[in-house]
């Protein structure tokens, strides 16, 4: 951070940074009692930018040297689809009784009604239609 003592070469620095058109100028109206602080802020990036050291192609050379990120296999995917779906049919399978109860008073809390076996059925039907639909698009390759 700057001493706040203003040098020549300071003075040469600044109207330098004043001409640099990366540099936005534009800033939002301030009171007067910052102003102080907005000039303060400036000039210390001021100097920060004059510090760059030229690097000669180095960082370029570096990142054309990096090797390609390291693809997915293709059949890991479909893998992982089929293996949650055996995940959630050996949970229904091992727990009939839990999942049509569950299923029973879930249907029974959002319809408000009785509702039969039928209207499970077609519920869980609803649910893996619903679930397959996420699983392909939270799998799909953009």
């Amino acid at each position: 951070m700057g001493t706040g003592l203003k040098t020549g070469n300071d003075e040469q620095r600044s109207a330098t940074c004043n001409q640099d058109p990366k540099m936005n100028d534009q800033s939002l109206p301030t009171p007067a009692a910052a102003d102080w602080l907005d000039a303060a802020l400036r000039a210390e990036g001021c100097e920060h930018r004059s510090a760059y050291l030229d690097d000669d192609g180095f960082t370029a050379r570096l990142m054309a040297a990096l090797p390609a990120p390291v693809r997915l296999p293709a059949w890991r995917k479909p893998a992982l689809t089929a293996l949650w779906a055996a995940a959630g049919l050996g949970i229904a399978a091992a727990l009939p009784n839990a999942v049509a109860n569950f299923a029973h008073e879930v249907l029974r809390v959002f319809v408000g009604q009785q509702v039969s076996m039928t209207g499970i059925a077609a519920g869980i039907v609803a649910l893996g239609a619903a679930s397959w639909a996420a699983a392909a698009i939270a799998l799909r390759e953009d």
